[in-house]
């Protein structure tokens, strides 16, 4: 069993994320996503949807229609599934979710109840070609008074098309402003991916070596999150870990829990022997990128405690409605809250971790700001509110 310092570990984590030496930008963006595994989604967009924020992290400067067009191309290189959360995923890995298409069906439940109409739903598509919720009838049903429920309340059409989507006979590879395009799998999911039956104890295990090479080095847990698995599944996870099926070994990490005889994570055999070397990247980090999904991960990898609070009420929330961390030097070194007015990339509240100096780390924060703001066609950056040491180190590179 090998024994990892915490920063051996961090290095390893950022080089298989990515996020360390140059090579991590070989393939591009389709490249990045097998790299990752998954790419989380998400509606929000203040300086960008994520995972354009996940791409330009790790690819610097490319441009938004190419990252849409690596994701979203025709003929597929990707879908949308369920792993870690909504994610586009790598086409080649459609056989993989045969588990999780299996329990869906089995449970015929996810938010909300099954509409008896889904069958002619699937005939629609199957008759007239790939459709939109506009295409059926909306997301949302529409009230007596002409208006629509809340998001999280479909129409029969959508919640409809969405299990079609989780029992693996609908299959989204593409969008139309930023709608989903449901198809039939069979008519753009490659024939021989199809027709690869996999158990569900297979399934789990290869996931657990897309996760595991994705992570770099990570504790059951940090798997069993990255893939969201529980019960049985959960099980596999185990039995795929200490059979050494996953492919993956077992080391444990100065500073990181572990019982007595056992291992306390598990690592990637290729990342271990890496040895990563290269240029940090410095860049702002998307609340859903893979680099910090586990916030309990984040914290024992970086010493970084991360909330969310964009569903925090305003008056309680301490760095702010979208706060993004900012990467430097292999570490988490500050937040920034972003928005854009215009042309300018507004930082709404910007601040350091405790016990870096501003005059050390400002710059790195300058450039990330700006940096970031090029990337999205921005011609200035605006810091509203920050410490007022960090501030005055900041005012010349922002002005």
């Amino acid at each position: 069993m090998s024994d990892l310092t915490a920063d051996e570990a961090r290095r390893i984590i950022l080089w298989a994320q990515g996020l360390l030496g140059a090579d991590v930008r070989r393939g591009g963006v389709h490249g990045m996503l097998r790299r990752l595994g998954a790419v989380q989604l998400d509606t929000i967009s203040t300086v960008a949807r994520s995972h354009e924020l996940v791409a330009y992290a790790r690819l610097g400067a490319v441009s938004r229609p190419k990252v849409e067009r690596a994701y979203w191309h025709n003929p597929a290189q990707s879908f949308e599934y369920w792993c870690h959360a909504a994610c586009i995923l790598p086409i080649e890995h459609w056989p993989l979710y045969a588990f999780r298409r299996r329990a869906f069906r089995e449970r015929r439940y996810r938010w909300h109840e099954v509409p008896d109409h889904v069958d002619t739903l699937l005939r629609q598509v199957r008759d007239s070609g790939p459709v939109t919720t506009a295409d059926v009838g909306g997301a949302r049903p529409v009230k007596a008074d002409g208006s629509t429920g809340e998001w999280w309340d479909w129409s029969d059409s959508k919640i409809g098309l969405e299990w079609l989507l989780d029992i693996g006979e609908l299959v989204c590879t593409r969008r139309v402003g930023w709608r989903r395009v449901y198809d039939l799998a069979e008519r753009v999911v490659p024939a021989d991916l199809l027709a690869e039956e996999l158990s569900d104890e297979e399934c789990v295990l290869r996931l657990a070596r897309v996760a595991g090479r994705s992570l770099g080095v990570a504790t059951r847990g940090d798997l069993i999150d990255f893939l969201r698995l529980k019960g049985r599944h959960a099980a596999m996870l185990d039995e795929s870990l200490l059979s050494g099926a996953a492919g993956l070994v077992p080391v444990n990490v100065a500073g990181w829990p572990a019982k007595r005889g056992q291992a306390g994570a598990w690592a990637d055999p290729a990342a271990l022997e890496s040895q990563p070397r290269g240029r940090h990247r410095t860049t702002l980090v998307s609340p859903f990128d893979s680099l910090i999904w586990h916030r309990g991960r984040t914290e024992r990898v970086f010493g970084f405690a991360y909330q969310l609070e964009l569903y925090v009420p305003k008056h309680k929330r301490v760095h702010g409605y979208f706060t993004m961390p900012v990467l430097a030097g292999g570490r988490l070194i500050g937040r920034v809250d972003p928005a854009r007015e215009g042309t300018t990339l507004v930082a709404r509240q910007v601040s350091l971790e405790p016990g870096l100096s501003a005059a050390k780390w400002a710059g790195a924060i300058g450039d990330a700001l700006w940096s970031a703001a090029d990337w999205v066609g921005c011609d200035a950056v605006r810091v509203e509110r920050a410490d007022p040491e960090l501030a005055a180190h900041l005012a010349a590179g922002v002005r």
